[in-house]
């Protein structure tokens, strides 16, 4: 973690925590994944002045919860974008793509102002802002990104609650 000058001080120990938290809470680190929280500061080691700038690097260890979507793992997703090849849908994070191939066969795509994968007797809706439950079949993990393909074509997968049924 890399400090400025003007920070040091009696409460140099509180300033680095609260930097650490502010730069590293929320990243996606492709290792461990989405850093979702700092739980504990371990140790904050002797800082070490950069040559020329005058900020110094302190090494620091933390613990915190990370998010990291495997293969095999059950979600529930928010349904953000839906087309003809399929639906894109959020589980926190992490963005999860159901091709239309890995939606049930009983399943068509209606094209409108409202795009949406409608059963044929027109029960179960997939549309934007519904919540579906769905199985990670396939990740591939960048530097700073997670991205996933899932499906829904498996038992007790699909559609949770849709945002415009009528109770």
């Amino acid at each position: 973690m890399q400090l400025h000058p003007r920070h040091f001080g009696r409460d140099l120990r509180d300033k680095l925590v609260s930097k650490l938290m502010k730069d590293v809470e929320g990243t996606c680190s492709g290792r461990h994944g989405f850093i979702v929280a700092i739980t504990g500061i371990e140790n904050v080691g002797k800082g070490l002045i950069r040559d020329g700038t005058g900020f110094v690097t302190f090494p620091i260890k933390y613990q915190c919860v990370v998010f990291r979507p495997f293969k095999g793992e059950i979600l529930e997703a928010v349904v953000t974008m839906v087309n003809k090849m399929g639906f894109f849908a959020e589980a926190g994070p992490v963005q999860i793509f159901v091709s239309n191939h890995l939606i049930p066969d009983d399943m068509e795509f209606q094209s409108g102002d409202m795009p949406n994968y409608t059963t044929s007797d027109g029960s179960v809706k997939i549309q934007k802002d519904s919540e579906v439950r769905l199985k990670i079949i396939g990740t591939r993990v960048d530097a700073t990104e997670i991205f996933c393909i899932g499906t829904i074509k498996d038992d007790f997968l699909g559609v949770i609650s849709d945002p415009n049924a009528t109770a």
